[in-house]
């Protein structure tokens, strides 16, 4: 039985470190702690270093339980990027929602590749093919100011969404065209073509397993192999490319054998796959003859 406080005494206020550390306990990984930081400074609306320099503050009741609302939702699988509706990416954060897939670290490495063979201060043609949030297209239109830059996706939803992050960039340059794939591209050509197409394999089991299960299946698997989509895009973008011009696509850290022989068989020339930073097979590029 639980004895109510004296009279005149106020029970004890939830602070923010007891509230950290109790969300912590409850999540499970390695990422608990940092995952109920993020949580709790969108629910409160300040930054990461708040929380240590105001870790004794108590929030409001309501602040407690739209917190603990959202623990439970990640709890239940939800991904921290959809339950605060932001991911950061290259140097900015941008909007994502149900809609597109979440930026991955690992997809910066596709935009440092492209990079490359853009040089800056020339006006190059650049294509995003399944742009969701406009993390590839914004994050060169960023880097290469005088490139002109077209970005493709199939969902109305995913390019509301990519608009909205261009427009909060201040990237009104970028050109978001409704289409699948290179559909969009009828008669225009490009110095390079980049893509993070779907590249999971139709019955894989991780998509029904942790974050995978919330964003949209569209975007993540591609056929038994996982990699119809890749071949109809190295099959179709040398028509969209300059001469030397060049094809980059991400994919699995299993599939880069698979992924040149498709390159290889579309015409492509110095064909090559690149290891992401953890030293696992991650882009695919060639040029075009």
């Amino acid at each position: 039985m639980h004895e109510s406080p004296p009279t005149g005494v106020e029970p004890p206020r939830t602070t923010v470190g007891g509230l950290l550390a109790e969300a912590a306990a409850r999540l499970p990984g390695d990422e608990a702690r940092p995952e109920a930081e993020r949580l709790l400074a969108h629910v409160l609306g300040v930054g990461p270093t708040w929380l240590y320099t105001h870790r004794d503050d108590a929030p409001s009741a309501a602040h407690v339980a739209e917190f603990n609302r959202l623990i439970d939702r990640r709890l239940a699988g939800e991904p921290v990027a959809y339950l605060i509706g932001h991911r950061g990416f290259w140097r900015f954060d941008l909007a994502v929602t149900p809609a597109t897939l979440i930026p991955r670290p690992e997809t910066e490495r596709l935009v440092e590749l492209a990079l490359d063979r853009l040089p800056e201060g020339v006006p190059l043609r650049v294509a995003d093919l399944g742009t969701g949030t406009g993390a590839i297209a914004l994050a060169i239109a960023f880097e290469r100011p005088l490139a002109q830059i077209v970005a493709t996706d199939a969902s109305a939803e995913a390019l509301v969404v990519a608009r909205a992050n261009a427009q909060a960039l201040g990237l009104s340059r970028v050109d978001f065209r409704e289409g699948d794939w290179l559909t969009p591209l009828a008669g225009e050509r490009f110095d390079l073509i980049a893509s993070n197409p779907p590249y999971i394999a139709d019955d894989d089991v991780h998509l029904g397993q942790g974050d995978l299960r919330f964003e949209p299946a569209s975007a993540l698997a591609s056929g038994a192999d996982g990699l119809d989509d890749i071949r109809r895009i190295a099959a179709a973008a040398p028509i969209h490319l300059h001469e030397g011009g060049w094809l980059l696509v991400e994919h699995g850290w299993d599939q880069g054998d698979a992924v040149r022989e498709v390159f290889a068989r579309a015409g492509f020339e110095a064909v090559e796959t690149v290891q992401d930073w953890e030293h696992r097979d991650r882009v695919t590029l060639g040029r075009r003859r």
